[in-house]
């Protein structure tokens, strides 16, 4: 009775052991789009009031525990049943961040008609109506990153029990949206911190100057993820059309990859952009009729 309770227990021990070593493993493959979906989702969580930085951010997190839970069930049975349609849903996923992250640029060269002091009117106008879109805007956003995430997590154990792949994607999701949202709080909150600590040093020394840096930076580091989270929505969803659809990856074989990411997001951002741009404007004029 003694041995095969302690059985046990090797048994699980030596399942946690083979769940640690393909965790991190698939940890290491998954560490490009870990940093893209930082920068995305630290862009999206920022440029709310100061008390509402935190419920905003809550709300996004539990959206993307709640993408996770839907995603790594569909995601296992997919690839036992009908693996093909994973291949599909990661390039209409693509298309979506390509459509993300090229619409943002269009806006910023073209469509930038407001000046800052009316663009914060708007925001105390229409602050809740806001707040809901862009949390709407940064779960859908997380739901196509937490998809590339648990299939890779998912292809470098596929070799292994089915045990070890429930485990080890699971471990990896949790990694993903607990590392990245806790680093988006740190960053969200950099002037909160900066602001303390000027007033417990009454404005003096070296740790004063600490928070007079905090607060400072937080505008650049702002502005720097809206530029690294739109350059990184257009790479991930280039590397998911070079990935996933043979043609493209043995296209130019010269070019680096990286290069060949970013020209394929922008392609096909600006052609998800056009077509909606179109539909967008028939169904106005039919509208207006």
């Amino acid at each position: 009775m003694g041995s095969g309770f302690f059985a046990i227990l090797d048994d699980i021990a030596a399942l946690m052991d083979d769940v640690a070593v393909a965790s991190k493993i698939a940890t290491r493959k998954t560490a490009g789009i870990l940093g893209d979906d930082l920068a995305v989702n630290a862009e999206k969580a920022t440029g709310f009031l100061s008390s509402r930085e935190l419920p905003v951010l809550w709300a996004i997190t539990k959206g993307s525990f709640l993408n996770k839970l839907i995603i790594i069930p569909v995601a296992l049975s997919l690839n036992y049943f009908f693996p093909v349609a994973i291949q599909v849903i990661l390039i209409a996923g693509g298309l979506f961040l390509a459509y993300e992250g090229v619409e943002k640029i269009v806006e910023y060269l073209f469509h930038r008609t407001k000046k800052g002091k009316e663009v914060i009117q708007d925001n105390k106008e229409n602050n809740s109506e806001q707040e809901k879109t862009k949390i709407k805007s940064a779960i859908t956003t997380d739901f196509i990153l937490s998809v590339e995430i648990v299939i890779i997590a998912l292809g470098t154990v596929l070799d292994k029990s089915l045990a070890i792949q429930i485990l080890t994607v699971c471990v990896v999701a949790l990694l993903a949206t607990v590392g990245v949202y806790g680093i988006v709080a740190l960053i969200v909150r950099m002037d909160d911190a900066g602001y303390k600590l000027i007033k417990r040093s009454n404005d003096k020394g070296f740790v004063a100057s600490l928070g007079h840096l905090l607060v400072k930076s937080l505008p650049i580091v702002i502005k720097l993820l809206a530029v690294v989270g739109t350059i990184a929505l257009i790479l991930v969803s280039g590397g998911i059309f070079v990935h996933n659809i043979d043609y493209f990856h043995h296209f130019m074989p010269q070019l680096p990859s990286m290069v060949k990411e970013i020209t394929l997001g922008l392609v096909a951002g600006l052609l998800v952009v056009g077509v909606v741009t179109l539909v967008k404007k028939i169904t106005g004029k039919k509208t207006a009729h």
